[in-house]
């Protein structure tokens, strides 16, 4: 059973470079929730994202977070209250080794003891991380940088978890793990909007989801059901 509404989003159009790339949305994730935004590339996923977190002007419409308009707030302000995103391309810090970028995922904590035992945790749900931690994490493949970056989000303690395609460009093998990350954090009560690409993945783990498609969201129901539905079957999963 899902809570009350954690994230709002009403009206959202965001423009760049001369382009309307979000032309309208609405959409909300409750807490207790997995929601997954899926559609193809260039549908405006990633742009709505970015607008979320701060990274990109709004240019009309609204986002609430816990009830409250985080409109022009930077990405700064909103790991501070609990809002924490896992980007595209993961923006690993590529200089500073494992351990540094998880310690800077905590950068707004003063709890030292808990801040090394949740270096722990991450080790724990990565063991990769752990043999590598002085490694410079430019250095490690894409599916570690992966992984450092969703353990480095994590390490804010957030309330809700964006991860932007978490899967993209990762072998089969490290998307599977990837995959079972995401419901193990979700699991331990993490609120999550994921967006992605892999609709089939992102829709069988998710309570909802939400189709974009040319700025607009076109689709939205129980994710089972969406799976289900010949439509998103057709467009999404080759049928």
């Amino acid at each position: 059973m899902t809570g009350k509404t954690l994230l709002k989003v009403t009206g959202l159009k965001v423009s760049y470079g001369g382009i309307q790339a979000v032309k309208g949305v609405d959409f909300e994730v409750h807490e207790g929730e997995l929601v997954s935004l899926i559609g193809s590339n260039g549908a405006g996923k990633t742009t709505t994202m970015k607008a979320i977190t701060g990274t990109l002007p709004i240019a009309a419409g609204d986002i609430e977070y816990l009830g409250q308009s985080i409109r022009g707030q930077g990405p700064w302000d909103l790991v501070k209250q609990g809002l924490a995103m896992v980007p595209e391309g993961r923006g690993v810090f590529t200089r500073m080794s494992i351990i540094e970028n998880l310690q800077m995922g905590a950068y707004i904590r003063d709890d030292k003891a808990e801040i090394e035992a949740d270096i722990e945790k991450m080790f724990a749900i990565f063991p990769r991380l752990k043999e590598r931690k002085d490694q410079l994490a430019g250095t490690m493949s894409g599916g570690e940088q992966q992984m450092l970056a969703m353990g480095r989000a994590l390490m804010s303690r957030p309330k809700v978890l964006l991860m932007d395609e978490p899967s993209m460009g990762l072998s089969p093998i490290m998307v599977d793990k990837i995959f079972e990350v995401v419901r193990d954090v979700f699991a331990q009560g993490v609120t999550v909007l994921l967006v992605e690409q892999n609709a089939s993945r992102a829709l069988s783990i998710a309570n909802r989801g939400y189709v974009m498609e040319s700025g607009i969201i076109t689709m939205s129901g129980d994710a089972k059901q969406m799976l289900n539905d010949p439509k998103v079957r057709a467009a999404y999963l080759g049928e």
